[in-house]
Order: C-alpha cells, then sequence, then structure tokens
C-alpha cells in the first residue's frame, strides 16, 4: 500500500520541487540568475551599511530612509520611475553587444550625441508642428547615439581596437564636442552663467503620463527592452548574434554575416542610448547643456551587469538603481551624508557583481548535486 500511494502520489504531480532531483537540474540556471545577483546586491548594502556606521550613523536608519525615499511613497515612486527612464535605455547599450561578447561602456557618450542630435534637429524646424519636431528629435537622437556606438563596433570588426577602450574614449570625445558646442556654435547668448543651447520650445516638450508627473521616457524605455528582448530571443535575427556571441569563428565558418550582426547591434545599442539623450532634452531639461552629463550611462553598465545582460530584467534593475539614487537626496537631510554617498553604494554594488560571477555554475545545490 505504501509503495502504491506513493506511485499514485508521484503520478499525481504531488513531489515538492525540492524532493524532484530534476527540477533543480532545470531550473538551476534560471535560480542562479536571481539569487546571485540578489545576494550581491544584499552583500554591497551590509558593506556600505558598515561603512556609514564608521561615520557614527545607524546603518539601520540608512536602509530605511533609502526605501522611504526610493518607494516610500507616490512622489518617491514617481521620482524613482523619472530616473529609472533614461537607466532602462542605457543599460540597453551595454547589454545588446554583450550577446556578441562584446563589453560597450560608452552609452554615456551616445546619450550626449543623441542629446545634441536631437536638440539640433529641434531647432532645425522652429515653427513646424510640435509632433513633427518630436518625432525628428527621436530619430535624430536614435540615429546620432546609433552611429557613435557603431563606430565603437567598426573600430573593433575592422582594426582590432578594442571596444571596451574605444567606447570609453568616445564618451570623453563626446563630451567635448557638447562643451565646444554648447560654449560656441550653439550657444545661447542669453545663458550667461551657464552655457546652454536655445531651448527648444515648450511645444516640443513631450510631457508627462497622464495623472503623474513621470514623463514619457519611461514609456520609451519599456517598449525599448520589450522589443529587444524579442528581437535577441525570438528573431533569427537574435539568435544569429548569440550564436556569433558564442563562437564568433563558428559563425564565420557557418556563414553568418559577422561584421554586419555587429554593426546592426551597436548601431540599435546606441540608439538606445540616444533615444536617452533625447528623453533629457525633450522631457526634463528643454535644451542641451552640461546638465546632460549625469552619470546615466556609467549607472546603466552597473545595471546592465546586475541584470545579466537580459533586455527584461534591466526594467526591474534600472527602478531599482533609480530609487537608490533618488534616495540621495532624502540620505542627506535626514543622516548628514553627502548627496553623492549613492555614488559610493553603486561602485560597491559593481564590485560585488563582478566578484560575484565567479559563483555560476559552482553551485553544486543548484545542479541537483548534494
Amino acid at each position: 500500500m505504501t509503495t502504491e500511494a506513493a506511485d499514485s502520489a508521484e503520478a499525481a504531480g504531488t513531489i515538492a520541487p525540492a524532493a524532484d532531483p530534476g527540477f533543480l537540474q532545470r531550473h538551476g540556471a534560471t535560480i542562479e540568475y536571481i539569487l546571485i545577483p540578489g545576494a550581491a546586491l544584499a552583500g554591497a548594502l551590509v558593506v556600505f551599511g558598515i561603512f556609514v556606521a564608521m561615520f557614527g550613523k545607524n546603518p539601520l536608519d540608512l536602509y530605511f530612509y533609502m526605501y522611504y525615499g526610493a518607494f516610500g511613497t507616490w512622489f518617491s515612486w514617481q521620482n524613482t520611475l523619472t530616473r529609472a527612464a533614461p537607466l532602462i535605455l542605457t543599460a540597453l547599450c551595454t547589454a545588446l553587444p554583450a550577446q556578441l561578447g562584446m563589453v560597450i561602456i560608452g552609452g554615456e557618450g551616445a546619450l550626449l550625441i543623441g542629446a545634441l542630435s536631437a536638440t539640433s534637429a529641434a531647432l532645425a524646424l522652429q515653427g513646424m508642428p510640435p509632433l513633427v519636431v518630436q518625432i525628428a528629435m527621436v530619430i535624430a537622437g536614435v540615429i546620432g547615439g546609433g552611429l557613435w556606438i557603431m563606430l565603437s563596433g567598426a573600430l573593433r570588426q575592422y582594426r582590432g581596437v578594442n571596444e571596451t577602450i574605444s567606447s570609453l574614449l568616445l564618451v570623453y570625445i563626446a563630451l567635448a564636442i557638447l562643451n565646444h558646442l554648447v560654449e560656441g556654435l550653439m550657444r545661447d547668448p542669453a545663458s550667461l552663467n551657464k552655457p546652454s543651447t536655445r531651448e527648444i520650445g515648450a511645444a516640443n516638450m513631450i510631457g508627462s503620463i497622464p495623472g503623474t508627473d513621470v514623463h514619457w521616457g519611461l514609456v520609451f524605455g519599456l517598449i525599448a527592452a520589450i522589443a529587444a528582448y524579442i528581437l535577441i530571443y525570438h528573431t533569427v535575427f537574435g539568435f544569429a548574434a548569440r550564436v556569433a556571441g558564442a563562437n564568433i569563428r563558428a559563425a564565420k565558418i557557418v556563414g553568418l554575416g559577422v561584421s554586419k550582426l555587429i554593426l546592426t547591434v551597436c548601431f540599435l545599442a546606441g540608439g538606445a542610448a540616444g533615444l536617452a539623450g533625447m528623453v533629457e532634452v525633450a522631457a526634463v531639461q528643454g535644451r542641451t547643456n552640461a546638465n546632460l552629463a549625469a552619470g546615466y550611462g556609467f549607472t546603466g553598465i552597473l545595471v546592465a551587469f546586475l541584470a545579466r545582460q537580459n533586455p527584461l530584467a534591466v526594467i526591474p534593475v534600472a527602478i531599482l538603481l533609480g530609487g537608490i539614487s533618488a534616495s540621495g537626496g532624502l540620505l542627506q537631510r535626514r543622516l548628514g551624508l553627502p548627496d553623492a554617498s549613492v555614488l559610493v553604494l553603486q561602485g560597491i554594488i559593481f564590485v560585488f557583481v563582478l566578484a560575484s560571477d565567479a559563483l555560476y555554475g559552482r553551485i553544486g545545490f543548484l545542479k541537483g548535486r548534494s
């Protein structure tokens, strides 16, 4: 009777997942992708709490105000989502090339070039209907950012230049171009203390989602992340990109156009960051100036790594990192910490994420082994 009861229970599918020896083998990798980044984030928070305690602050107060400043009120949520919008787009600038085995960290440069391109389009089309101007700004921002990162991909493919180094150097070139134009050819004579371009016009701003103070850039980011996920995991193009990323020699042998894949993916990646620049101009700043170099491109690198380069996972991670950034002001007011202290936390998180990379595939119980 005992054997029959066990057999019937197994047939009915009532065995718990933990008791199923094949469950962890089938789903261990998925659990790893959640467990390890989560543990890295928790470890970083603990270390940051110790760091703050050394300055006489209560770590529990730190965690409370971080949560409250990020998610405690509707105002906090709106601030968090507003900051998350550009992070989603700049994270895609790193996550998409990673499918090809490339490490692109130049999202900040593509954002700046996208912002300049979008502003130029808006100023050139003054007097046109707002919808026409806004569409032109989107197109210009995507093309500007896309070409900027595609340059890094081309240097890697045709000249053997490391894309990590070239994309980082291109950030500083983009910043120099922005400063040169904003302080020279494109400068608004009325901007005396802080050089800026002329305003794009209130009618050409993209505004906020009805009923909220969150701009439409969040919607752009969500659509871009979902589209990127579908492209990479549910299309022939995405499959070819992942094959090339896994083994570029095998991809060439089977006849895949590796050069085309690299240039296309880099253009799409840069286009996402360029769109973030357009959003910052059309939804926040209203013009181009040095305030655009706010570090969203660099934080996007952390978002992409914490999300394991998965375009869908980028969304919740960007919201989390946006919340940490949004809590900086409250930490300054309530605990007397510098507003930039959240940058220290982001750095600690990045170190923990990189260190935790060695754990993937090495946790025995997630492989169904004891």
